[in-house]
């Protein structure tokens, strides 16, 4: 069966919103970011002291995504580019470099907030990229977007920016605290993590989750799974009594009901939103509630 993800339970925490893309020109500073969640953390912080162009829209996959010309043109121009960076941003890797070369300062993220290497599949000793699944490290990522605006974003007021920061980082911690004790309820021999693709490292290891496997054994969307590594997991998955394959909103699921359909054991398919947003009032409107909707899914899931 399918379960449904509990949004309606958390319409009230989408207070925030990330800027949508706009690539048309702007009068102020501009900060360029390239995820929307990333995107919507710099705007936590930047507030309202510069624009925020995010350049891939909601439901976009990370790894695949690629902008048009005239957008590249405009990141060119940006006053501060915040990537992901750890190999994420697949499509749009040679964008990011022209912009480095034509001088705008860059922020790559991923690789300031203690990377850790895939652990596991075809991607393993490589770093992995998905480092917002904890969110402590991104609230080391706070401080150090907070810095970089106030270095390289002129006309805005840093006091402003400072205290936009601390005030999202207590709610990040905030945060931490409340999937702490979402997950304290899973056991500990149900905490077994089957996903998509390996997305889920950074939260395995924050919060104790072991990780059993993934439909597609590899840290990007792009590789696909051979009818071997289809069996081994199915395997696994009955071995391991593993109750639930956690798949990413905006991917097909097919494989994974397959999965969960052959296994020897009861297997649930929990729809989550893992490498990007979703509209507002789908649960994921902001990082804050993706992440808490996602525990909550995933406390049910594995209870």
């Amino acid at each position: 069966m399918r379960r449904l993800l509990p949004l309606t339970l958390l319409a009230a925490l989408a207070a925030l919103s990330v800027t949508a893309c706009s690539p048309g020109a702007s009068d102020g500073p501009v900060v360029v970011v390239t995820t929307n969640i990333l995107g919507d953390v710099v705007q936590n912080v930047v507030g309202d002291e510069a624009d925020v162009m995010v350049l891939m829209p909601r439901g976009a996959d990370p790894h695949s995504f690629e902008i048009s010309a005239s957008d590249a043109a405009r990141v060119e121009r940006a006053d501060l580019l915040v990537s992901n960076g750890l190999g994420l941003e697949e499509g749009i890797g040679k964008t990011v470099d022209t912009a480095h070369s034509e001088g705008v300062p860059i922020l790559q993220v991923g690789e300031a907030v203690r990377p850790i290497e895939y652990r596991s599949g075809k991607s393993t000793g490589t770093p992995d990229p998905h480092i917002w699944t904890d969110p402590d490290r991104v609230r080391e990522a706070v401080a150090l977007i907070r810095d970089a605006v106030i270095d390289h974003v002129p006309e805005i007021d840093a006091g402003a920016v400072r205290q936009n920061s601390d005030s999202y980082a207590r709610q990040l911690e905030e945060l931490t605290a409340r999937m702490t004790d979402r997950f304290a309820a899973v056991p500990a021999d149900r905490r077994k993590l089957v996903t998509n693709h390996h997305v889920f490292g950074y939260l395995a290891e924050r919060f104790g989750f072991d990780t059993v496997g993934a439909v597609i054994p590899s840290g990007t969307t792009l590789a696909s799974p051979s009818a071997s590594d289809l069996s081994d997991l199915a395997a696994t998955i009955t071995a391991s009594r593993v109750p639930a394959i956690f798949v990413d909103s905006s991917q097909p699921d097919r494989l994974a009901q397959v999965l969960a359909s052959e296994a020897g054991v009861p297997v649930d398919v929990v729809s989550l939103f893992t490498e990007s947003l979703g509209e507002n009032g789908s649960g994921a409107g902001t990082y804050i509630e993706m992440m808490d909707s996602n525990s909550l899914a995933i406390a049910e899931g594995l209870k």
